[in-house]
């Protein structure tokens, strides 16, 4: 088996888990407005005293379209310090996470203004580009970077 056609088979059981995950949560009744709510009181006491807008990545260590991300959100969280918040959530590790922010799909980035309350949420790899556009499109022109 090649590393193309493995790679291809890690990405369908992902989405299947994905599915699966997501006809559970149906059948509990529970939709995305809870998990939301509970997402807004996720942060740092660092983070607590400046809000910022912020960007949540959910995502996994092992996943590799969540390893093609990890360089573009380091470099956001490098170069826009003091104007967002940047942050990578492994939903391996803390499977928790993913009933909290309601995701069904890794990678998720959802976006959240300085009060908590998500603006978007996109799900698959994002490049930097379409993540600048969308904070543009909110008014927060990231831009000019360092």
């Amino acid at each position: 088996m090649n590393k193309a056609m493995k790679i291809v088979i890690v990405i369908a059981l992902i989405a299947v888990v994905g599915v699966v995950f997501a006809l559970k949560q149906k059948e509990k009744g529970q939709g995305l407005e809870p998990a939301v709510a509970a997402s807004a009181n996720t942060e740092t006491p660092a983070e607590k005293t400046v809000n910022l807008p912020r960007l949540v990545d959910l995502g996994a260590d092992k996943c590799i379209p969540c390893k093609m991300m990890a360089p573009i959100l380091e470099e956001l969280k490098k170069d826009h310090a003091g104007t967002i918040n940047v942050e990578f959530i492994d939903v391996w590790k803390t499977p928790e996470k993913t009933k909290e922010y309601g995701i069904t799909i890794i990678p998720t980035q959802i976006f959240f203004d300085a009060s908590g309350k998500e603006l978007f949420r996109h799900e698959g790899f994002f490049s930097k580009e379409d993540i600048l556009g969308k904070w543009k499109e909110f008014g927060i022109n990231l831009e000019g970077g360092k």
